[in-house]
């Protein structure tokens, strides 16, 4: 069977997907992989991809972009999403990784990547919903509500300027967190979800959550330690576990977290912040909790790229 690969390259995290496609054109994972780099660190203040942050990424890219020729992948598609398109440096970046890692990396629209994370979503999730699906994308940099009707075509989308790394690095000024740097990223929250206008969830609608954050926090809620994607994916969180775990996560040191089942020592910093976006987006969408995916952008992008009737290049 043929095997292809996407390399999704975040504001904090690089995700590797290898993956077997069948003769029925459906893929089957071969390998995964997730490493926090914090390509955007600083980048909401000084508009630019800091040296540290893209350094951390073009090894773990090029490392990552080894395994996969190394397994096989007759194709690797690699995309960039908030950071690189926020930063005025983010052409050097590209060239940087063109050079080193030997990969073309398409910077996507914020349109394409709604679009390739509710695919991911839709072709888990939709024999599951009773009513219509919709997505909620935690990001380093920003956060995307995406609606979706039952044919797999979205009809509304919005990217909002707050992701975990970006409300860390703009309110919290210690450790723990005090409640008046979380009644600002709270605020900040509520502001910005008013500020654009969604639709309001439909009945029957199941609210899906996807990227690090969301499977992160599943993980804390249950102590899945080491990470076990089987055990994440399809998961549940309730609002009231939401909230459960927002407060003790905000109320706990930075050491406190780093030693908690299921988190990433390096996602410690601003995994408070995730959890605060989640819950404010859960209760703005006037929902009583979402579903859980490990399958996100990587994968949409592997059927997008490499499904049956794509052009592979």
């Amino acid at each position: 069977m043929s095997r292809f690969a996407t390399i999704d390259v975040g504001t904090n995290s690089v995700l590797l997907l290898v993956a077997e496609r069948a003769p029925d054109g459906r893929f089957e994972p071969v390998l995964e992989r997730a490493e926090i780099t914090r390509l955007g660190r600083g980048v909401d203040q000084s508009r630019r991809l800091s040296p540290e942050g893209m350094e951390a990424t073009l090894e773990v890219l090029t490392r990552f972009a080894d395994e996969a020729r190394a397994l096989g992948a007759e194709g690797i598609a690699v995309s960039a999403t908030s950071a690189a398109r926020d930063a005025q440096n983010g052409a050097e970046f590209l060239e940087a990784a063109r050079q080193r890692a030997g990969v073309t990396v398409e910077i996507i629209s914020g349109a394409l990547e709604a679009q390739l994370s509710f695919a991911a979503v839709y072709s888990d999730f939709a024999t599951d919903a009773a009513g219509p699906l919709l997505v909620v994308d935690i990001g380093g940099g920003s956060t995307e509500f995406i609606f979706g009707n039952r044919a797999g075509t979205v009809e509304f989308r919005h990217s909002y300027d707050v992701g975990a790394v970006r409300l860390t690095e703009r309110f919290v000024h210690a450790d723990p967190m005090t409640a008046e740097d979380r009644a600002r990223i709270e605020t900040s929250l509520r502001e910005t979800f008013a500020a654009h206008p969604h639709p309001p969830a439909p009945p029957g609608s199941v609210l899906v959550g996807v990227a690090g954050t969301v499977t992160t926090l599943y993980a804390i809620q249950h102590a899945i330690d080491p990470y076990d994607a089987a055990r994440v994916h399809g998961g549940t969180l309730s609002l009231g576990e939401l909230k459960a775990l927002a407060d003790r996560l905000c109320q706990l040191s930075l050491e406190e977290r780093r030693k908690l089942p299921g988190l990433q020592p390096k996602r410690a910093d601003v995994i408070p912040a995730g959890a605060l976006i989640l819950l404010e987006a859960v209760k703005a969408l006037g929902l009583d909790g979402c579903r859980v995916s490990d399958r996100g952008l990587r994968w949409g992008l592997l059927a997008h790229r490499f499904g049956a009737g794509a052009a592979h290049s």
